[in-house]
C-alpha cells in the first residue's frame, strides 16, 4: 500500500528541481520535465494544480515558464503533497473504537510531521547521499 501516488512524487520532484535553479529567468516545462524525469503532458497538469495552490507562479510567452512562488525554505513538502494528493491521512474516517481512533489520529499527526520539512531542507539529503556514496566506494 502506497500513501503517495505518482502525482505527489512527480510534483515534489518538479518542485525540487525548481528549487535548485538559481536564475531570475522562468524555467520552461520541457526543462523541468527532462531534469525530473516527468512526462511533459503530466507535468503541465501538475503545475496547474501547484499554481492554484500558490506554490509556483508562471510567466506566459516564448520565454515563459515557472518559478517557485516563495523561497524554497518557505515551501513545505507537506504543502506540495496536500495540494496534489488532498489531505494527508492514513485514515480519513472514525471507527467505533476510541482506542483505534486515538491511534489513527496520532498516526496522521506523525505522518504530517514527517513531511513538515522545507524544499531547501531536501538539500541535506544530497549531502547524505554523497556520504553514502563515499562510504560504499
Amino acid at each position: 500500500m502506497s500513501l503517495l501516488s505518482t502525482k505527489g512524487m512527480y510534483g515534489l520532484s518538479a518542485m525540487y528541481e525548481l528549487s535548485l535553479i538559481k536564475t531570475d529567468k522562468p524555467t520552461q516545462i520541457k526543462e523541468i520535465s527532462a531534469k525530473a524525469g516527468i512526462p511533459q503532458n503530466y507535468l503541465e497538469q501538475l503545475l496547474v494544480v501547484l499554481r492554484r495552490a500558490e506554490l509556483v507562479t508562471s510567466v506566459r510567452g516564448a520565454h515563459g515558464g515557472y518559478f517557485l512562488a516563495r523561497k524554497a525554505n518557505d515551501i513545505l513538502v507537506k504543502d506540495i503533497f496536500i495540494a496534489l494528493e488532498g489531505n494527508l491521512n492514513i485514515v480519513e474516517s472514525k471507527v467505533d473504537n476510541p482506542v483505534l481512533n486515538l491511534f489513527y489520529k496520532e498516526s496522521n499527526d506523525k505522518l504530517k510531521n514527517i513531511f513538515n520539512i522545507s524544499l531547501s531542507e531536501l538539500h541535506e539529503y544530497q549531502d547524505k547521499l554523497r556520504e553514502q556514496l563515499d562510504y560504499s566506494i
